[in-house]
């Protein structure tokens, strides 16, 4: 049976892949994003091939070489640069000796992880106390609500540092930042969500499923969730960078990964007291982790404007004002001056006379 094809006037339906497609095309149009992408596929690639990179090296990430220090100096690395050498490709850590591009690659590791893991659990969260405000009674919407409300005004950092502070220190340090941090941080998609679900209840679509009897989980699972996963990704997006410095912050204050465990930012906690000894050893994970939160802030940006609907609307609207409005030199092609007809349109509407029929009808009179 072949395709029907629309009426005249009637716009044929995308399918959500085409739109996936449009989205992915002018994402990879812009050179920014790219090379975002790039950077992210990099440090993905890194952390994920990390014990063999450090093999490759011949290094491991918790091996000391005191021999490499300089014990009358106070532990400084022998040599330019930190150390580096053919068998130290960044140099040795001051004061343990420990390889750092070793230490770096496993940082980038614990630091990803953490991050995901925790937009992981703070996206689930929020999605499903969202839409269970959303399409519940009024008293569960407002107990909710409240909740979301006293969350958002945690102060987090207090709270993060306090959790991470009475757990017992043979937790493993990089699964509980995760649940830290994911369960301190899912207001926000909560009220996201919920302001969206209180939105789409009211279409057309949703009440028709209402009254052909679908319960509300279906409700919530067939007709809201696809609806609502542009919002909820372009959320996740802006969140991610968040959540690498939340866990470098929480490692710098000492309450996060423990050593020997590498993260960048244990890396830059103990770098504070070695920063004019040997400035390579501040450099690197600080690099490392400005490139990290740029490249997730620039592509969760592109995400956010190429799925925001309200954006491609002003854009759709500002370019049909430029092509039909009036120009630097006169009105607009073929509209004329205002209260004057078109070139030949014909005479006014007859019901409503113009100025000259008017004035000619009180000379005749």
């Amino acid at each position: 049976m072949a395709p029907q094809e629309p009426s005249v006037g009637e716009a044929p339906a995308a399918s959500p892949a085409a739109g996936g497609r449009t989205v992915w095309r002018r994402l990879l149009a812009r050179r920014a994003v790219v090379a975002a992408g790039l950077v992210i596929v990099l440090l993905a690639l890194i952390a994920a091939a990390a014990p063999l990179l450090s093999a490759i090296e011949g290094q491991d990430p918790t091996g000391y070489h005191n021999d490499l220090l300089d014990s009358a100096a106070g532990g400084v690395p022998t040599g330019s640069f930190g150390g580096v050498s053919a068998e130290h490709w960044l140099g040795v850590e001051p004061g343990t000796g420990r390889d750092v591009f070793a230490r770096l690659v496993h940082g980038a590791r614990i630091s990803l992880l953490v991050a995901v893991g925790a937009t992981l659990v703070q996206v689930a969260i929020g999605v499903l106390l969202g839409l269970t405000a959303g399409l519940g009674s009024r008293l569960l919407d407002q107990l909710i609500g409240n909740t979301t409300e006293v969350m958002l005004a945690l102060p987090s950092l207090v709270f993060a540092i306090s959790l991470m502070a009475v757990v017992p220190s043979d937790f493993p340090r990089p699964l509980l930042l995760t649940l830290v941090i994911g369960l301190l941080g899912w207001a926000g998609t909560a009220r996201l969500v919920r302001a969206q679900t209180l939105s789409l209840r009211q279409l057309d679509y949703v009440a028709a499923a209402r009254l052909a009897g679908a319960t509300r989980w279906r409700i919530a699972r067939r007709e809201l969730l696809p609806s609502l996963a542009a919002p909820v990704i372009t959320y996740a997006a802006v969140l991610l960078p968040s959540n690498v410095i939340a866990e470098a912050g929480l490692s710098f204050l000492g309450v996060g990964v423990k050593p020997p465990t590498s993260s960048w930012g244990q890396m830059l906690s103990g770098a504070t007291t070695w920063f004019r000894a040997d400035p390579m050893y501040v450099l690197l994970p600080s690099a490392l982790l400005f490139a990290t939160v740029l490249a997730f802030t620039v592509l969760g940006d592109a995400v956010r404007t190429e799925l925001d609907p309200r954006a491609a609307s002003r854009l759709r609207v500002g370019t049909a004002r430029r092509a039909t409005g009036p120009t630097a030199d006169g009105p607009a092609p073929g509209t004329g001056s205002p209260g004057t007809a078109p070139p030949g349109s014909g005479s006014p509407n007859p019901a409503r006379p113009g100025p000259s029929a008017a004035a000619a009808e009180e000379a005749t009179a």
